[in-house]
This record gives C-alpha cells, sequence and structure tokens, in this order.
C-alpha cells in the first residue's frame, strides 16, 4: 500500500493552537495532508454519546471515530501504529485562560483546562502511549512560535518523504 502523507496527530490543552496549528500545515506541507478536527467532526457526523450542558461538550463515541487523521485535545485513544509524529502543543496557562474566555467557555471548562495545562495532563498522555522519538512537545504562544512550529513540522514532513522514498 502507497502512503501519501504522514499521520500527525497534533494534540494539546483546548486553547493551544491545534486547529490554527493543524490549517496553517495543510497548506504548507510539501506532501497533501488533510486535517480532520475531531470536535466538528463528531458534532458534524453525529458522533457523539450525548451533549454534556454543563460542560458545552460533546462526548465523544470513540469506538465510531478511530481510523481518522485527527486534531484533538486527547491522544492516548489513537493506536501508536497509526502516528508517524505527536506534536503537543503547550501554552502558559494564563494565555490559555485569555483563549478560552474569548470563546466563551464557561468557567468551570475554562479551571478544568488550565488545571490540565498546568499539570502537563496531555503531554503526559503522549508519553505513556507513543515511542519518545515521535513525542514533539511546542510552544505556542505567539505567531512567531506558530510559524516556526510549523516551518519545524514541514521539515520533518519533508525528512519524513526522503525516508519513504528510499525505502521503495
Amino acid at each position: 500500500m502507497s502512503r501519501r502523507g504522514p499521520v500527525i496527530i497534533i494534540t494539546g490543552t483546548p486553547g493551544t493552537g491545534k486547529s490554527t496549528h493543524a490549517s496553517l500545515l495543510v497548506n504548507e506541507s510539501p506532501v497533501p495532508l488533510k486535517n480532520i478536527n475531531v470536535s466538528e467532526w463528531v458534532k458534524e457526523r453525529g458522533l457523539f454519546e450525548e451533549y454534556d450542558a454543563e460542560w458545552q461538550s460533546y462526548t465523544v463515541d470513540e469506538d465510531r471515530v478511530r481510523g481518522l487523521i485527527l486534531d484533538w485535545h486527547t491522544c492516548e485513544v489513537f493506536p501508536e501504529r497509526w502516528a508517524d509524529l505527536v506534536v503537543v502543543l503547550r501554552c502558559d496557562h494564563s494565555k490559555i485562560w485569555d483563549r478560552l474566555e474569548k470563546r466563551g467557555y464557561p468557567l468551570k471548562k475554562i479551571q478544568e483546562n488550565n488545571e490540565a495545562e498546568i499539570m502537563e495532563v496531555v503531554l503526559e498522555e503522549a508519553r505513556s502511549s507513543y515511542p519518545a522519538e515521535i513525542v514533539v512537545e511546542l510552544q505556542s504562544e505567539s505567531m512567531e512560535q506558530l510559524e516556526a512550529n510549523v516551518a519545524r513540522i514541514v521539515e520533518w514532513i519533508t525528512s519524513w518523504q526522503k525516508n519513504l522514498d528510499g525505502v521503495r
């Protein structure tokens, strides 16, 4: 089976810039990539168990969304064999607070996500779920960091593609 592009999981606490990174990466990648924002995809296709009004979020039916390339706030549900690269975006918790407040998140949800970032929950999930050599932690607090992160991932894709071409 011929692979057109790598599987890149972009994960991080809500507000770290996953969707922004993924959108830029799709446009700048040297190989065709398709981004699927799980939260939006789940809503559009009804792939959830229920809507949690208190948290203003959907409880995803994980059994129905496996087999995709994903940008999501968690990563451990995806089998290790899928991922070529796992990017964990990190951000100062005070910036996350501001970003989530601007999105209109309820206070309880902002607090929980802030605590998750401080406690490095997503980073630890990635480290415990995937080989260390494919997990990359990147800061996502400014446009400069965003641009540098995308450039770094594009370089990784170029290297991945060269290695793949050398195997064929």
